[in-house]
C-alpha cells in the first residue's frame, strides 16, 4: 500500500457519508465490485495511475465503464477522487474500505488454505467453529494449494495455524539437519 493512513481517511470519509445517507450497505457491495474490478484489471488500475491521461478523460473512461453498475454516492466519490487527484489510491482506499465496513459491522475474517478443494457443507461446520471462538460474525473464505500435501493452513486477524503436512515435512527436515544424536563424519 502505497499511502495507508490516505486511505484509511478517504474510506472513513466514505464511510460516514454513506451512514448519514443511510446507504452503507449500497455503498459497501460497490466498493466491493471496484476492488474487484481494480484487482482484475491491471490495465485499468495504471490508467487510473497514469500521470500523462488527464483527469477529465478518466473521468470520461470511467463513467463508461461503470455506466450504471455504481450508485450516485459511489460515483460522486470517484469524481471526488479524479478531480482531487487521489484515482491512483482507489485499490487502496477500496481495501481499507472493506477492512473498515467489517470492524464496523463486527465482521471477522478467516482465511483457510487446503490441498484439495473443500465442498460447502465442510466450509460451514470450519466456519461455525471459528465462530464459536469469536466473538464476530465470521466471514469464510477457501482457497488451495496443492504443495501443503494435506492438512490445512487457517488464517485470521491474529492468529495463523498451520496444520499442513508440507509444514511437516520441513520440520522433519530441519530437524534431521540438526541431528544431535549423529556426529559429524566429514
Amino acid at each position: 500500500m502505497q499511502n495507508p493512513r490516505l486511505a484509511s481517511r478517504y474510506a472513513k470519509a466514505l464511510i460516514d457519508l454513506a451512514q448519514e445517507l443511510n446507504q452503507l450497505e449500497a455503498v459497501n457491495t460497490d466498493m466491493l465490485y471496484l476492488h474487484q474490478v481494480l484487482k482484475s484489471s491491471a490495465d485499468l488500475a495504471s490508467l487510473l495511475k497514469s500521470p500523462i491521461i488527464k483527469a477529465d478523460k478518466k473521468q470520461k473512461i470511467l463513467a463508461a465503464v461503470f455506466n450504471g453498475k455504481l450508485g450516485n454516492t459511489t460515483s460522486s466519490f470517484i469524481n471526488l477522487l479524479v478531480n482531487k487527484g487521489r484515482e491512483g489510491d482507489l485499490y487502496e482506499i477500496t481495501g481499507e474500505f472493506n477492512r473498515q465496513y467489517m470492524a464496523l459491522k463486527n465482521i471477522g475474517k478467516v482465511k483457510i488454505t487446503t490441498a484439495i478443494p473443500l465442498d460447502a457443507a465442510t466450509l460451514e461446520v470450519i466456519r461455525q467453529k471459528v465462530a464459536a471462538q469469536s466473538s464476530q460474525e465470521i466471514v469464510l473464505e477457501s482457497a488451495v494449494n496443492p504443495d501443503l500435501i494435506g492438512g490445512f493452513v487457517l488464517e485470521t486477524n491474529d492468529q495463523l495455524i498451520d496444520a499442513s503436512v508440507l509444514r511437516d515435512l520441513k520440520d522433519i527436515k530441519q530437524q534431521f539437519s540438526k541431528n544431535v544424536y549423529v556426529s559429524d563424519l566429514r
